[in-house]
């Protein structure tokens, strides 16, 4: 995810200031469950958008919900891995990838040595990031296209996060670049919808399991 300039400058006079709201480190992953995960995914709530008092603050949301993301990717990786669902595993390592990166990329554009999250003290106001991902939308039979619907719908929900931020923001710096962020999470939509329509369709039985695991004394 890149920044401009000019969101830069504004950052590095106010990096430590305080905001309304923050981030908060993401829950350990659940062992995966028989759920329905492509129908339940549409059922998170979206974090709040509150104002951002500073560009530093909004930086530091928008590094927050990067990393966050690629930790839960990774959780859900380990998750597919321990039910030998390896395709469905490399594609979560694959997108936690992709998410760490754009989180390394603001350190770096910030002039950040490491996270700055711990330091702010920042929670979300919601339970968890706009882009994080939630366990219970985990199936151990899931396929790449369910996992791509997952990756689908946190992305969509991170470009109306963005939107909405800008909307409200009194900050100038804030909503421009608020609204970057709002373009690029829109052209991450886009290349996941593009994505999914090269992924085969799941099975209508898809959950049906052909080796269940059989319980001994």
């Amino acid at each position: 995810m890149s920044t401009k300039k000019s969101v830069k400058k504004s950052v590095k006079k106010s990096v430590k200031r305080s905001t309304k709201a923050s981030v908060r480190k993401t829950k350990p992953a659940v062992a995966p469950k028989k759920l329905k995960a492509p129908k339940r995914v549409a059922a998170k709530t979206a974090a709040k958008a509150t104002p951002v008092a500073s560009a530093s603050e909004f930086m530091v949301h928008a590094y927050a919900m990067e990393a966050e993301a690629a930790e839960r990717y990774a959780e859900f990786a380990d998750s597919m891995e321990m039910h030998n669902n390896r395709e469905v595993a490399e594609l979560f390592r694959k997108l936690a990838r992709i998410e760490q990166r754009h989180a390394d990329q603001i350190l770096e554009q910030m002039g950040w040595k490491k996270s700055p999250v711990a330091a702010a003290g920042y929670r979300w106001e919601g339970t968890e990031g706009p882009e994080t991902a939630d366990p219970t939308e985990l199936h151990y039979l899931m396929q790449p296209y369910h996992a791509l619907q997952i990756a689908l719908h946190n992305e969509k929900r991170a470009r109306d996060f963005f939107a909405h931020l800008a909307k409200v923001a009194t900050h100038a710096a804030v909503r421009k670049g608020a609204l970057e962020m709002r373009e690029e999470e829109a052209e991450h939509v886009r290349l996941i919808e593009q994505w999914l329509k090269r992924t085969p369709k799941p099975d209508p039985n898809w959950e049906t399991d052909q080796d269940p695991p059989v319980l001994s004394d």
